[in-house]
């Protein structure tokens, strides 16, 4: 009897409005999704009377969720951070030939290029942003596939060029060491994280910020293989050992990162600028060209120390053979050294253009990309500079390209699955060499 009475009293604190469980009506506006502290909404309307039924989708870095408005035209999605997102309403669920009118768009939401129905949405000053529309007569433009193509194509060398920086210095340290570095991710976080410091906090303008953040990612690598990387070289540690030493360094620094800037998400100057510098089908803002031509001009410098200076033809002759390097009279480790030190500053840029590709600073944002950043070295051929640029710029383009079939969630499993084709058609990567075991 005890039992059932409790059993009727839990009840009835279920299904009170005020009790601590009761789920939220089915009209309720994001009633179904997971509660954030960031959401997009409003009011869909048309004749001045509320649209119910249209699908509304949300869309940016790795996330996307979609709602219907209710039979008050309301609709609400919570997103998991404060970045810039593409907000898109289903054409197919508005009434025929009614299209959300251009006209009446709020201030400082413009259509993406090609469509009428999706909008590149941003926060504020707060964490939440309403988006009213209102629906008008009018003609539905939607974007071809060979124009989704090309727009893609682009996104995926931006990415692809920003991705080789990294993959380029991962490829020198494990040409020269044999060392997988796992702790590469957090050398991209650091980048950013400095980025921010001077950037945003000390109001240091961007073009001064760039060269003091790649001085302290080229400090950082001296410092790692002064006091960390070469004291264990000279006790002649193994390589799997040196490699669990790499992977405890990434644990530490980025939960360090997290100590220092918390677990929320932070915009770098100039990120989320409009996309409003057109090549026909394609649509950039200023970050993508900076992005791109720093990106390009780098790496053209980082090719020509390899195949030009004494240094670079000394770091190539280590890679292929560190024993008879050492006997022809090479510094093998002042060499190591060195590597470390440009790997470190190609990192730490790479980790700013990444913060403007999310966009956004986060404390375990270079664990994010560590795993793409391996798959380009691999597919490239280990321990091959050049090949790690062709690897990074497949991956990247495979990643951007996969979305038009499918989720964007699942982007990144696209890529690793082209690698493992390509490997076992090509075992030792684009440019690496076969080697006999035994």
């Amino acid at each position: 009897m005890l039992f059932g009475l409790l059993l009727a009293a839990g009840m009835v604190f279920l299904s009170a409005p005020g009790g601590a469980l009761a789920a939220e009506a089915p009209d309720t506006p994001g009633g179904d999704q997971e509660k954030t502290d960031f959401y997009f909404g409003g009011i869909i309307t048309y004749d001045d009377k509320p649209v119910e039924g249209v699908t509304m989708t949300i869309e940016g870095g790795g996330f996307k969720a979609d709602t219907v408005t209710n039979v008050e035209g309301k609709w609400r999605l919570y997103v998991p951070d404060n970045d810039d997102y593409v907000l898109t309403v289903d054409e197919d669920t508005l009434p025929d030939g009614v299209i959300v009118d251009p006209e009446q768009l709020p201030e400082g939401i413009t259509p993406k290029q090609g469509t009428t129905a999706s909008f590149d949405v941003t926060f504020g000053l707060t964490g939440a942003k309403i988006v009213n529309l209102f629906l008008g007569e009018g003609e539905r433009v939607t974007t071809s596939f060979a124009d989704q193509l090309t727009e893609r194509l682009m996104n995926g060398l931006n990415f692809g060029l920003l991705l080789a920086l990294a993959a380029v210095g991962v490829s020198l340290i494990f040409g020269t060491t044999g060392l997988s570095n796992f702790a590469h991710g957090e050398m991209l976080t650091f980048g950013a994280v400095m980025a921010l410091i001077f950037g945003v906090w000390l109001k240091v303008p961007m073009w001064l910020t760039i060269p003091i953040v790649i001085v302290l990612g080229a400090l950082l690598g001296y410092l790692l293989d002064t006091g960390l990387w070469r004291p264990l070289r000279r006790r002649g540690l193994g390589i799997v050992q040196v490699m669990i030493v790499s992977i405890g360094l990434s644990l530490a620094g980025r939960y360090v990162f997290q100590y220092f800037i918390g677990g929320g998400t932070y915009q770098l100057p100039g990120a989320g600028a409009p996309r409003d510098i057109t090549f026909g089908p394609i649509s950039l803002s200023w970050i993508d060209i900076a992005s791109m031509g720093v990106s390009i001009v780098l790496l053209i410098a980082v090719a020509f120390w390899l195949l030009r200076t004494r240094v670079g033809k000394a770091t190539r002759a280590i890679s292929d053979n560190p024993g008879l390097a050492a006997a022809s009279g090479i510094n093998v480790d002042r060499v190591i050294r060195i590597v470390w030190i440009l790997a470190a500053a190609l990192a730490a840029i790479a980790g700013v253009l990444w913060a403007y590709f999310r966009p956004g600073v986060k404390w375990d944002m270079g664990v994010q990309v560590l795993l793409l950043i391996f798959a380009a070295v691999t597919l490239g051929g280990l321990g091959t500079a050049f090949g790690a640029l062709i690897g990074a710029l497949i991956v990247g383009i495979l990643v951007e390209i996969s979305t038009l079939w499918i989720p964007p969630d699942m982007k990144y499993v696209g890529a690793l699955a082209a690698l493992i084709v390509i490997l076992l058609v090509r075992p030792q990567g684009i440019l690496g060499r076969k080697e006999r075991l035994g």
